[in-house]
């Protein structure tokens, strides 16, 4: 797809971070934004703002762990608009820890938001681009941590590679078919969003027990929360979406310096040797001077 103008490109995740990013580059490109987001306060703010570039917002509340949400926001899409052209499953979120140290909320937060949410949008939109006969394409985010050994948590790196996989049994499927709707999964490393303030939208029926933080998990909040802070910004990924768009490029890597990272996995596995750490590589990747745990 090179032609946008009148379009129509849905995205979850849409009030903030990559995903405002991308609906503002949406926009700009002149077509119209269904912004689905779980922040009732963020929507209502993003809205009125995008709308100023001159183009049509719809805005949806939507829960993408939530098929009921999500289906709703397919008939919102279709009853405003008449077809959806992108599909962007950008909604996730991070958290979890070591697979026996992340709580069974850990796992099924993480699951239902960056899996579900994900499997939700491909089962309700792509019968819909399939029927319209059109180009269409459907873009999920997944992580580098989708492509790499270990990664930040264990419930995030399960369900980034998950989607990853899921993208690529689309893909495949969809080309099978020599369909117009193609497929590309975003594998961004850090970016100056949210990410790190992910737990403001859990569920109250999905949140820990509280604890009293140590000294050292604040110290390594805090550090996450700078990492990412001076990391890579959204409009850049947003621009490196789009350009795989146009040239019908399936993986994404927005920060094309982790294929080092990638290829470590890649050559352990193709040896059948056992995975490495990939935490000293990273460290260097992420300009600090020792190693990531």
């Amino acid at each position: 797809m090179k032609e946008f103008s009148g379009k129509v490109a849905v995205i979850t995740g849409g009030a903030s971070g990559i995903g405002r990013a991308i609906a503002e580059l949406c926009i700009r490109e002149g077509m119209k934004v269904v912004l689905a987001d779980i922040e009732e306060d963020a929507l209502s703010k993003a809205r009125p703002e995008l709308e100023s570039a001159g183009s049509t917002v719809l805005a949806v509340k939507t829960d993408v762990a939530k098929r009921s949400d999500m289906e709703s926001l397919a008939r919102q899409t279709l009853d405003a608009f008449g077809a959806v052209h992108l599909l962007f499953n950008n909604a996730g979120v991070a958290g979890g820890g070591t697979p026996w140290e992340a709580t069974w909320n850990d796992w099924e937060w993480v699951i239902n938001v960056n899996l579900w949410g994900v499997i939700h949008g491909v089962k309700l939109f792509t019968p819909i681009m399939l029927a319209q006969n059109t180009e269409c394409h459907i873009i999920n985010t997944a992580s580098v941590a989708g492509l790499m050994a270990g990664g930040l948590t264990a419930p995030y790196s399960a369900t980034k590679h998950a989607v990853v996989a899921l993208s690529e049994s689309l893909y495949l499927s969809l080309q099978q078919r020599k369909s117009l709707v193609k497929v590309s999964v975003l594998c961004p490393s850090l970016v100056n969003t949210k990410i790190a303030s992910a737990d403001r939208n859990r569920p109250l029926e999905l949140q820990n027990e509280p604890m009293k933080p140590t000294p050292q998990m604040e110290a390594g909040r805090a550090a996450f929360e700078a990492l990412v802070a001076g990391s890579m910004s959204a409009n850049r990924v947003a621009e490196s979406v789009f350009d795989a768009i146009r040239k019908e490029q399936f993986y994404i890597l927005s920060h094309p310096e982790w294929i080092e990272v990638v290829r470590l996995r890649t050559t352990k596995l193709l040896q059948l040797e056992n995975p490495e750490n990939p935490a000293p590589l990273a460290a260097k990747l992420l300009g600090l001077g020792g190693s990531l745990s």
